[in-house]
């Protein structure tokens, strides 16, 4: 989701012989809100667009590294990693979704391209959050069912997952474009206009129930790594050292990847259940630029960290490790 993805903010008034810019005096003409209102006096491009703009070419630069890793490395075809991948490919989508709509804001301004690019927004940011629960179910299952983990069985499953995945991203991406959308009536906008209210009302109660059950999934992966440490520790004599070790790297592992979730996107998607499309456009945008550091900061947790995509990275830049060299896939539950 994003902002024009456009912003209202109809309490900005122009005072009387105050000339508006072309910019203003268009949007007050098409939907009666200034669009860009709080962009600086005489600066034509809002320093928020241009700051989402610049998080999506660093999202889309980052997770176009990992899709191609992934695409063109034939070991990297264990479900851990197509999970990881369709995380990568949703966070791509996201960062160029973010570049486009600052171009087509300020180039080709236009009510239906917005349209466009709001429901594209909204299905590749879906889409990202969904792969992040997908991959926590796929570490559960690594660890409930250790044994059977690698069968074809597990595969369907992943495939199936990625399928609901899509196919539920792209239903809600493309709601807007159909018709959901307050176009033709500007008083159902909310902060996120050409979103309705109860769309965006919607997609933020759909994320609390993603982001309750990660929690909850997550807290039982952290049972699961506490008691196998434990059985370890006590086979080896090493109670003391190993278990301690163990246990605060998986669950500092845990912290981490739930931290940075709810940090990111907690705040956007709380005011979007309590934000009105009168209250000031600075409070939509300081909310959702944190959102979109979660895709910026998603390779760097599930990709770059994995050291088999670390050989690929290596062996595709500059040939450190021969292509020959034998290595073991490791499970979800090992990243």
């Amino acid at each position: 989701m994003n902002e024009s993805l456009v912003v209202n903010d109809s309490s900005a008034t122009p005072r009387a012989g105050e000339a508006l810019s072309w910019m203003e005096a268009e949007a007050l003409d098409r939907n009666g809100s200034l669009e860009f209102s709080t962009a600086p006096r005489g600066f034509p491009v809002n320093p928020w667009d241009i700051m989402l703009c610049m998080s999506g070419t660093v999202i889309a630069c980052e997770n176009a590294i990992v899709v191609a890793i992934i695409f063109y490395t034939p070991t990297l075809r264990t479900p851990m990693f197509v999970l990881i991948g369709s995380l990568a490919t949703a966070d791509l989508l996201a960062g160029m979704g973010l570049i486009l709509n600052f171009v087509f804001q300020y180039v080709i301004p236009s009510e239906t391209i917005s349209l466009v690019t709001v429901g594209f927004l909204v299905a590749s940011f879906t889409a990202s959050i969904s792969s992040l629960l997908a991959i926590t179910v796929d570490r559960y299952f690594s660890l409930y069912n250790a044994l059977t983990y690698f069968s074809e069985k597990t595969l369907q499953y992943v495939h199936l997952m990625l399928l609901g995945t899509w196919g539920v991203s792209l239903f809600l991406g493309l709601l807007p474009v159909l018709g959901w959308n307050c176009l033709d009536e500007p008083a159902s906008c909310s902060i996120v206009r050409p979103l309705t209210r109860s769309n965006v009302m919607l997609l933020a109660t759909s994320f609390f129930a993603i982001f309750v059950l990660m929690l909850t999934l997550y807290f039982k992966i952290c049972k699961i790594v506490c008691r196998h440490a434990h059985q370890i520790a006590l086979q080896q004599h090493f109670f003391a050292t190993s278990h301690y070790v163990a246990t605060k790297k998986g669950v500092s592992t845990l912290a981490i990847i739930l931290g940075t979730f709810g940090a990111s996107w907690l705040p956007f998607a709380i005011y979007c259940l309590v934000g009105e499309r009168e209250y000031p456009s600075v409070y939509t945008y300081a909310t959702l630029l944190p959102a979109t550091y979660n895709s910026m900061i998603n390779p760097i947790i599930y990709a770059y960290r994995n050291a088999e995509i670390q050989r690929s990275i290596y062996m595709l830049l500059c040939g450190c490790f021969q292509a020959n060299g034998a290595y073991r896939s490791r499970s979800p539950s090992e990243v």
